[in-house]
């Protein structure tokens, strides 16, 4: 059965451009512009289309300057791309409790941000079940380059691959690792690594799964008119 759309309220606006990283500049319909912030470290390589319909949060927490968060995209091919990172892990997190993500059931203690490993990362979740643990990763895939192909990372990401390494080390200490896609692109059908981008990344992604690091894909469906951001089915991997 779907898991329940999020609580989360979606408004409609034109977006005009991203810039300095975390800021984008959007038309709302009354004719105003206005700056929102933009919560995605990535490069968002094929999301932006200026002057396409895009939908925003407003956080009610005023010590934010800038209050509003950009969440939603359209792409250049026409699908809506979610590129707010930050929202994976609560996509995942309803998921895991709604009995979507089929390979992360039967756990009595579900953790979020627990320091591990050698590196002394946050793991983003740590699935318990008496004295069995699973390290579940989570990365949003929003690049599509051929039509369906869903690729990551969008830039080269030093800290994607050090989280490779950190699940490779819990799966000798004896632990399941899983790396979770989070696939926020209504048009990606699969996920492999982008290797012309970031040659390191897929290397290591290959090794993790030799290693025994479990790699899986999750597709968001969303409808933001009904403000309705989630996970929905599973997407194959290519390696």
């Amino acid at each position: 059965m779907p898991n329940q759309p999020m609580h989360l309220r979606l408004f409609p606006a034109q977006l005009v451009q991203r810039y300095k990283r975390f800021l984008a500049d959007v038309i709302l319909p009354s004719g105003e512009t206005i700056t929102v912030h933009c919560p995605n470290t990535g490069s968002m390589k094929n999301c932006i289309q200026p002057m396409s319909p895009c939908w925003y949060s407003t956080s009610a927490n005023a010590t934010r300057k800038y209050p509003h968060t950009l969440e939603i995209v359209t792409t250049p091919s026409g699908n809506l791309a979610g590129i707010n990172t930050a929202r994976s892990n609560a996509l995942v997190e309803t998921a895991i409790g709604d009995n979507v993500i089929s390979e992360l059931q039967g756990y009595s203690n579900v953790r979020r941000e627990v320091v591990y490993g050698n590196e002394k990362s946050r793991i983003d979740f740590l699935l318990e079940r008496d004295s069995e643990k699973c390290f579940v990763e989570v990365k949003n895939v929003t690049l599509m380059e051929a039509k369906g192909q869903g690729l990551f990372p969008d830039a080269v990401s030093e800290r994607g691959t050090k989280h490779l390494r950190e699940l490779m080390q819990m799966v000798r200490d004896g632990h399941r690792a899983v790396l979770l896609y989070c696939v926020q692109h209504t048009g990606i059908e699969w996920v492999e690594p982008a290797d012309a981008i970031d040659p390191l990344y897929g290397k290591t992604l290959r090794e993790a799964i030799a290693c025994g690091v479990e790699v899986i894909a999750y597709a968001a469906h969303m409808e933001p008119a009904l403000n309705v951001i989630e996970l929905r089915k599973s997407l194959p991997i290519i390696i």
